[in-house]
């Protein structure tokens, strides 16, 4: 496939910085989420094995299925728990094979581009607690349209400073949470990015409908 996502520069000119500071062999990757682009601009022009974890969704459309399914990504269903202990076991597989794992805490796509929004601890933090020893980056990407392309701005950390056994789980998703804001340069929302979007869109309704003099007040 590494061949394949070559062809993505096309769409997408990339400015890596901070790619030397992965660790090689398994390694788990904590990304915001901007696009569906994400996971394939994340490995664009590296050598890494890396099998995300993508909402179920996405592998409800016959070719998007079969492409996510030959990149090795891993569908979750979100709210399904019963699920999620599959997931893990499989993050668990992947990892001893050597294999990088992704994981979007952010769970969804906020509606602004350049912000963080509250990351969700639901595979987040059995993750790492359950590969202790692996080490932990925050991998950010941004996106800056210019006519027909669009340039791909990817940050890389080093391993971060995390201890699961002696870190609650606030502490461990503080971590990362600041990790990613620093990297990325994305300004910080203390909301879930789905609530985010609901009120986003009620905002507009109200707007809309004001426009249209259908506002009640």
């Amino acid at each position: 496939m590494h061949p394949l996502l070559h062809v993505l520069r096309v769409k997408f000119s990339l400015d890596r910085r901070g790619a030397d500071r992965m660790s090689p062999g398994p390694a788990i990757i904590v990304e915001n989420h901007l696009s569906g682009w994400d996971p394939f601009v994340t490995v664009m022009g590296t050598r890494w094995r890396v099998s995300a974890i993508a909402k179920i969704e996405l592998f409800r459309t016959p070719v998007v299925a079969w492409l996510m399914r030959v990149v090795g990504q891993i569908p979750i269903e979100r709210g399904d728990e019963a699920q999620t202990e599959w997931v893990l076991a499989t993050a668990r597989w992947a990892l001893a094979d050597g294999m990088k794992v992704g994981v979007y805490p952010e769970g969804t796509r906020g509606p602004d581009h350049d912000a963080l929004y509250k990351l969700h601890q639901r595979v987040l933090v059995p993750l790492i607690r359950q590969s202790p020893g692996v080490p932990v980056h925050a991998v950010t990407v941004r996106y800056f349209p210019k006519g027909w392309r669009t340039r791909a701005e990817v940050r890389v950390s080093g391993p971060l400073p995390i201890d699961p056994e002696a870190m609650t789980d606030d502490e461990l998703t503080a971590v990362v949470r600041d990790a990613l804001v620093e990297v990325s340069g994305l300004r910080y929302v203390d909301l879930p990015a789905w609530t985010a979007k609901r009120r986003a869109r009620e905002e507009k309704a109200r707007l809309d409908a004001a426009a249209s003099g259908d506002d009640p007040a």
